[in-house]
């Protein structure tokens, strides 16, 4: 059987906050353990070839938390995004970083740091990481359509000019979405652009999954047939 063509996955890293729970440790401990698990999973993707990982950090609806939950995750994702260790990360790895969301809903601060993360890496070309902060997948095609409505374009609107005024404009669609925890649902999550995809929704917790889960995940994807809706 031939391989199937896997360039970008989609990754929903659900979970941090049961972990954490179970465990008996702060909310925080859940969160914090998930980001280094991430960055773990960035360099196993890169080194099996993925060429685009997009990630569901922070969803539109994720502002209904606690404050202090939100507070948190948005201090954790701007040391993340500006900690000179990861900066040396990104360029050594080659690793193209962008934020998609409502950028302009974020804090100043971080504001400029998804500003600089963004001009830093441009130019790298091996890995093209996706952040989703302040992402919905029903914005995501609203804003496609607003933007298509505002450039006053004079033609039939059609499946290829939303796609390329979406936030992903320019990459290939997820092959695989892979969502971790046992939960089995989108959550508003590239709606869109998943049409075709494959999903693993996968039984462990974010911060207990490892290496090997993915490659019993990508093993498995190869082993599917894909119709692509034929």
């Amino acid at each position: 059987m031939e391989k199937n063509i896997l360039n970008h996955i989609g990754l929903i890293p659900d979970g941090n906050r049961r972990w954490a729970k179970e465990k008996n440790l702060p909310l925080f401990k859940g969160h914090l353990n998930g980001l280094k698990n991430f960055i773990k999973f960035c360099m196993w993707c890169k080194d099996r070839g993925i060429k685009i990982l997009t990630v569901f950090c922070f969803s539109t609806e994720n502002w209904k938390r606690t404050d202090k939950e939100v507070n948190y995750l948005m201090k954790l994702f701007e040391k993340y995004l500006s900690n000179k260790k990861n900066l040396v990360r990104f360029q050594k790895n080659e690793i193209k970083v962008k934020i998609i969301g409502q950028k302009e809903k974020l804090s100043k601060s971080l504001q400029e740091t998804i500003i600089n993360i963004e001009k830093l890496t441009k130019n790298n070309k091996k890995l093209y990481l996706n952040l989703a902060i302040n992402y919905g997948g029903r914005w995501d095609i609203l804003q496609a359509i607003q933007k298509i409505i505002n450039k006053k374009i004079n033609k039939k609107i059609t499946e290829d000019l939303v796609e390329q005024n979406l936030s992903t404009a320019g990459l290939l669609a997820p092959d695989l979405i892979i969502r971790t925890s046992r939960e089995q649902r989108f959550s508003n999550f590239l709606l869109w652009q998943s049409a075709y995809s494959e999903f693993c929704f996968y039984k462990k917790y974010w911060p207990d999954f490892t290496e090997k889960d993915l490659d019993k995940i990508l093993k498995n994807y190869n082993s599917r047939q894909r119709r692509f809706g034929k």
